[in-house]
């Protein structure tokens, strides 16, 4: 997915931006980047790889060149970034957290304009890069971001460091967030909440659906005003979310605990103890263990020291891999044990498979597997959360398929709670995997845990709802050709 940090201050900024930007680790694993502007030394850039190496210690040994009191970070599983402009709009940097499915056309609209592409990652059109030459096709920054907004099919939020202040652009259906903290001559825009406490800024607001923001040491103004409609990734707050972050003012652990703890006052299933899956799984775990009435064990444990973050690489035999290294089971408190297992989804099953001959193997009598989130059953176009290809990678679109002969095949029906086909379904998953038990989250289960109404949420990989912002972006602007 990827996320992204700015600072800006009255005083240097870099160590809020080194350590503002690291608290964004648990989102890419593929590349960082963090750019920092000064009037007199100009734009200084530094992009690194993360894929054999952690962020810190990419970047550590460099941060004495970066100079100035604003500047960005960004971790990101996509494209190398950020990009460095100089255009009729002035001299700026630009990071974004995207999904462009349309980049392609994008790019020949764009090359049939006469412009070039510079930056291209193994032979791939750098998508941050697209970005930023539809900004420069703006009379001024808004209205370039709007053309953005106008063209992407899938989504985009960026920040934008320019000679007079960072601005904050949340997608136009706000799908990825963009949040605001404040300190005494600072400001700062991040991803994630989790980044602020400890650099001491509180929270200030969210960004708001197709708002555009400026920030500047001492103020922040409003450039566009939010849009109509919202509709916030719901899978935020089953995976992507660190535990301490907040979206639209609402905690990922609080959310957690409270769909396993009405998912547990469900269940009628006897077991002996529950257990999370780290990290993610744990707060559904605990709110289970609480609403089932039965207690909650460390049967599971992850090996942070060189296992510290939640993605795994893009290369599906060493995702299989690192899938079973960076979890170990504890055989003294899983032995002759009935345990419920709480993890955040299954996509591909290929992790939960392993897990669960793994607890067989260490004398586990049952093992019942309880899902925070209702079955995948559709890909997402709108945020890049998994390296899946293509929908049949979804343990879920296989199994539809050897019924129906379709993977496409009555897809509403099988993503309905409670028919005969979203049943059967759930049971094949249970065989193909092993399991004693196996049950999902409702999906007015977890938008009710969340606490938004559902028209703000996007469930669309559980239910195949929601639009594109390029389409609510026309809805909105009718007169715009």
């Amino acid at each position: 997915m990827g996320g992204f940090f700015g600072s800006i201050s009255t005083k240097p900024c870099v160590n809020d931006l080194f350590y503002g930007t690291d608290y964004h680790s648990h989102l890419g694993t593929k590349r960082a980047g963090m750019v920092t502007f000064d009037p007199e030394s100009g734009f200084n850039r530094t992009i690194h790889s993360l894929e054999r190496d952690y962020f810190r210690s990419k970047f550590e040994d460099e941060l004495d060149r970066f100079v100035g009191n604003q500047g960005l970070g960004v971790i990101s599983d996509t494209d190398p970034q950020p990009i460095i402009v100089n255009s009729h709009l002035g001299r700026y940097a630009v990071v974004t957290v995207a999904k462009i499915n349309n980049i392609r056309d994008i790019a020949s609209e764009l090359l049939a304009e006469r412009m070039h592409f510079s930056e291209l990652s193994a032979n791939n059109i750098n998508q941050t890069e697209l970005v930023a030459l539809l900004i420069n096709m703006g009379k001024d920054f808004v209205d370039g971001i709007n053309l953005v907004y106008k063209k992407v099919k899938g989504s985009c939020s960026m920040l934008i460091l320019t000679e007079d202040g960072i601005i904050c652009a949340r997608d136009y259906l706000g799908r990825t967030p963009i949040v605001i903290g404040k300190k005494d001559g600072a400001y700062a825009a991040a991803s994630e909440t989790s980044a602020f406490p400890n650099l001491g800024y509180t929270t200030v607001r969210d960004v708001g659906p197709g708002e555009i923001v400026r920030l500047r040491p001492d103020s922040m103004e409003v450039l566009q005003a939010p849009a109509r409609r919202e509709q916030i990734c719901s899978f935020l707050w089953v995976y992507y979310g660190f535990p301490a972050s907040d979206y639209d003012g609402i905690n990922v652990e609080y959310t957690r605990e409270n769909g396993g703890r009405k998912m547990g006052e469900e269940d009628p299933t006897e077991a002996d103890c529950v257990c999370g899956i780290p990290d993610s799984g744990v707060g559904h775990a605990l709110g289970y263990a609480e609403g089932r009435g039965i207690p909650y064990r460390r049967a599971v444990l992850k090996y942070t020291p060189t296992w510290p973050r939640s993605f795994t690489p893009g290369h599906q035999s060493r995702r299989d891999l690192v899938a079973k290294m960076k979890l170990i089971p504890n055989r003294a408190i899983l032995d002759g044990q009935r345990v419920v297992f709480c993890d955040d989804s299954i996509v591909r099953g290929t992790q939960l498979r392993d897990n669960v001959r793994t607890f067989f193997e260490c004398g586990v009598k049952e093992v019942h597997a309880r899902i925070s989130c209702p079955p995948l059953v559709y890909g997402c176009p709108f945020i890049g959360f998994t390296a899946s290809k293509s929908d049949l990678e979804l343990i879920t679109r296989r199994i539809i398929k050897d019924f129906e002969g379709d993977d496409k095949a009555k897809l509403d029906v099988y993503a309905t709670t409670g028919t005969p086909e979203y049943n059967r379904m759930v049971n094949e998953i249970a065989r193909q995997l092993e399991l004693t038990t196996l049950q999902f989250s409702k999906i007015e289960n977890l938008i009710d845990s969340i606490g938004l109404p559902k028209c703000r949420l996007c469930t669309h990989c559980f239910d195949g709802s929601g639009c594109h912002p390029d389409e609510a972006w026309r809805e909105d602007h009718p007169d715009e050709k």
